[in-house]
């Protein structure tokens, strides 16, 4: 089969090349680990609620992180198929529900069992709620339909209001439509010009630069922890940060795809596991910069990060090199429990929110053993989905879809 070609006349990769069976176990190692952090990150917010004096300061960035990933693993695995015709439009998206929904259904369903378990000092608006409400919520939910601030009895402003995280499922829905829709199909320079523009929003979202009017006046500046609510601020900081990272992760692969040396696995002395976690680590737990005097500090970090920091997380992520068993088989177990851990975990963090809120005044050693303890069971919940829910159900769709 003869290589098709972008604007420059230069070969892209082969079918063959795309398509080899090579699994990226660090990637999805990394995966698992940002997605631990969104969890301790979560469980930290109880302690403070305050945007700048937080405990760990910058897990919203694993958002970010996610979206490079997802950017490099959907260009791997599906872009030369489609550009060959082997895949189709609605073959992509048929592929990618039956990866995705399975579990924002598993994250609806237990949003709506612990609903009213959840009602509290600070969410005493679930107090009010009917059955009528949790189940036009629950049908919107599965259905990706967020729903505007004012309608959110929590009054929290999220536009999901049993999974808070599905918010990002929404823009990472946004980036496969458009990708399958031409992205897919324009040469590197245009996914190039693609990423630039996005760059613009995120530069103007993380600095507030409010170039396009579309940013608001607030106490402090929201910079990059947005999305989540449905307001044109937070929709147009939300497609900053999706469009600049999903795309510059497709358009990584694309570079590295076209190296000589792509499908070559070797060995490296240098722990890029280790590295690259730590590296997520240390972003997290970086304390804010510059307080309420100087935002623009934490704006030029948040930036750096996703813009710098974390492609260059993901390229050295993505070398096939020879791991040992051991961490072999830990990156791909963690990979497995990332994305049921990422949707299943918030329902049980909001439980968290609401002792808090009524043992506020517990020893510190009692509070630290129930937030242990909601840690794990964050984590026996995400295992148990991954192994009875989303794995098998997963299944059963692709074995009708062949069928």
């Amino acid at each position: 089969m003869k290589p098709t070609t972008d604007e420059t006349n230069r070969p892209m990769p082969t079918a063959n090349a795309c398509t080899t069976p090579y699994r990226y176990d660090i990637l999805d190692g990394l995966r698992g680990v940002a997605a631990l952090m969104v969890v301790v990150f979560h469980l930290s917010e109880a302690f403070s609620y305050d945007p700048v004096y937080k405990h760990l300061n910058h897990g919203y960035l694993c958002v970010d992180f996610f979206f490079v990933l997802s950017g490099f693993v959907i260009g791997y695995a599906y872009e030369q198929r489609m550009r060959s015709g082997l895949m189709s439009r609605r073959g992509f998206l048929r592929a990618r529900l039956i990866r995705l929904q399975p579990m924002v259904l598993f994250g609806v369903l237990l949003g709506t069992a612990l609903f009213f378990f959840q009602e509290g000092p600070y969410y005493a608006g679930i107090a009010g709620a009917n059955l009528g409400y949790l189940a036009l919520n629950a049908l919107g939910s599965f259905f990706m339909l967020p729903i505007a601030p004012e309608w959110n009895v929590r009054e929290n402003g999220e536009m999901f209001l049993l999974n808070i995280p599905q918010w990002s499922m929404v823009f990472e829905y946004v980036a496969n439509v458009l990708f399958c829709l031409f992205v897919f199909r324009i040469g590197r320079r245009a996914l190039a010009a693609l990423v630039a523009v996005f760059g613009v929003m995120l530069a103007d979202s993380a600095l507030s630069l409010n170039l396009l009017g579309m940013l608001e006046t607030h106490d402090y500046p929201c910079s990059l922890n947005a999305g989540w609510s449905l307001t044109a601020e937070q929709v147009y900081i939300g497609l900053a940060r999706v469009g600049f990272s999903f795309f510059a992760g497709l358009l990584m692969f694309r570079l590295m795809a076209r190296r000589p040396d792509y499908l070559t696995t070797r060995t490296s002395r240098l722990p890029r596991f280790t590295l690259c976690s730590l590296i997520i680590i240390a972003v997290v737990c970086t304390d804010q910069i510059g307080g309420y005097a100087h935002p623009l500090l934490d704006g030029i970090f948040n930036l750096l990060c996703v813009a710098l920091l974390f492609p260059f997380t993901v390229w050295l992520g993505a070398q096939r090199v020879t791991l040992q068993p051991r961490t072999q088989r830990a990156c791909q177990w963690l990979g497995r429990l990332s994305y049921p851990l990422y949707l299943a975990h918030y329902p049980i963090v909001y439980l968290f929110f609401t002792w808090i809120d009524t043992h506020h005044d517990a020893p510190v050693a009692k509070q630290a053993f129930v937030a242990t303890a909601t840690f794990l069971l964050c984590l026996a919940t995400a295992y148990a989905a991954m192994r009875l829910w989303d794995e098998p159900m997963r299944r059963w769709l692709n074995g009708r879809k062949k069928g």
